[in-house]
């Protein structure tokens, strides 16, 4: 077998979709799962998207297409972000992927050198990790902290500026996942502040820019001077409802634009024309459909932090935004022994023989997530319903969480969590 390069046998891949595997391996054996893991949509592509892929094929729109993207669709994507998010944009400013994920390795690629420091809000979307292994750069994490909200803050962005020997970008998540933080305006702006006339880029990463259950979204790119510094990244994956389409777009100035074009035909080549014609269409002609997707994810979110709050021992802080609930486990991990990835795979696996819950342990997003469990709301509300009832019966069954402890001894929590 050849050798493998350090790069890769290091590589850390997104726990999601390892639960994921594990949560249906499990329903194909029988077992009834509620799947509360991944973060992708229960609901259709929105109509107008379904018909122009359609009709993208039937026209043989299938072949090469320009690596930054179609004409037209950059320039849709640059009068929706103006439309929707207040800053002014042209065709010259957007760049095509396959998502909103490309834009962490092409960002990493275009601006990072090997012993550069790089800002992390952590807990974190775990690909951003790997995107810095990537360049050699280096993560120096930061954390976000319950009592803000799990907003980001600007005096972590200037002690990073001020005592890094190599600072050179942040990477930013609102709305975040996997703690629901919403970034408000003044956030932005007390950041943009910082990096303004600095050598920091910011990687604006906005995929949830639809789900703000308080207030509005607001970008960083709408501060003034931060086209200078910024690079947002969106998709159309959650508002759309289309991630196995693999579509998104990032905003830039046209130099950084062009750079990722370079990337791009280098890799990648072109996103297919057939899916960009889907998300134009949508863009220009499905915020009726977005928008009652959106209140449907609001009303879950609702849901399930109203059956969470139920459950001894857990701590919901209902989030601002995403379909995310982030409950802090912290003490009820204390004292059934198990660390949080360990309860969630038990509430899997172990709690019930017929049935079970798939969520994430909070360690899946970095240290800092650590005593925290994450559930999506992407099931239908009565299956909810069936999770939050199913949650303090498993807790309950001691003897089971012990058992699994210890065929699982990796799971054990060796010190107590804080408790705060």
């Amino acid at each position: 077998m050849p050798r493998l390069s350090n790069l890769v046998q290091n590589l850390t891949a997104e726990t999601a979709f390892s639960v994921l595997a594990m949560a249906r391996a499990l329903k194909a054996r029988g077992k009834d799962v509620v799947e509360l893991e991944i973060g992708d949509s229960p609901f259709p592509s929105t109509p107008n998207a379904k018909r122009a892929g359609i009709l993208a094929i039937e026209e043989n729109q299938t072949g090469y297409c320009p690596s930054l993207g179609l004409p037209s669709f950059r320039a849709s994507a640059a009068r929706f972000v103006e439309r929707e998010f207040g800053y002014k944009a042209t065709a010259e400013n957007v760049v095509v992927a396959s998502g909103a994920k490309p834009f962490e390795q092409y960002f990493a690629e275009a601006f990072l050198e090997p012993g550069d420091g790089v800002l992390v809000f952590s807990p974190q979307f775990p690909t951003y990790l790997p995107n810095l292994q990537r360049r050699g750069a280096r993560a120096v994490m930061t954390p976000l902290k319950v009592e803000d909200g799990f907003r980001p803050q600007a005096a972590a962005v200037r002690r990073f500026l001020e005592t890094d020997p190599k600072p050179r970008a942040i990477l930013l998540n609102s709305p975040h996942n996997p703690t629901g933080g919403v970034a408000t305006r003044e956030d932005l702006a007390a950041i943009a502040d910082v990096v303004r006339g600095t050598d920091l880029v910011v990687f604006s990463d906005e995929p949830y820019c639809h789900m703000v259950w308080e207030g509005k979204h607001a970008s960083i790119l709408a501060e003034p001077g931060m086209y200078d510094h910024t690079v947002a990244a969106y998709t159309f994956s959650k508002s759309y409802s289309m991630s196995g389409w693999r579509i998104g777009f990032a905003v830039a100035a046209p130099e950084v634009v062009d750079a990722f074009g370079k990337l791009i035909n280098t890799t990648a080549s072109c996103s297919p024309p057939l899916a960009q014609r889907a998300a134009e269409a949508a863009l220009e002609q499905d915020d009726e459909t977005r928008d009652e997707y959106m209140e449907r994810f609001r009303r879950k979110v609702v849901r399930l932090c109203e059956g969470l709050e139920r459950i001894e021992g857990f701590r919901v802080l209902r989030p601002a935004g995403t379909f995310y609930v982030f409950p802090d486990v912290r003490a009820l991990c204390n004292r059934l022994g198990i660390t949080s990835h360990g309860l969630a795979l038990y509430f899997l696996e172990a709690a019930d023989d017929a049935f079970g819950v798939a969520c994430l342990g909070g360690e899946c997003f970095g240290d800092a997530g650590a005593g925290f469990l994450r559930f999506s709301c992407a099931e239908p509300d009565e299956r909810i319903d069936e999770a939050v009832n199913f949650l303090p019966k498993a807790i309950e069954r001691t003897d089971r969480v012990r058992k699994y402890v210890e065929a699982n001894p990796l799971f054990t929590l060796r010190e107590p969590y804080p408790v705060g």
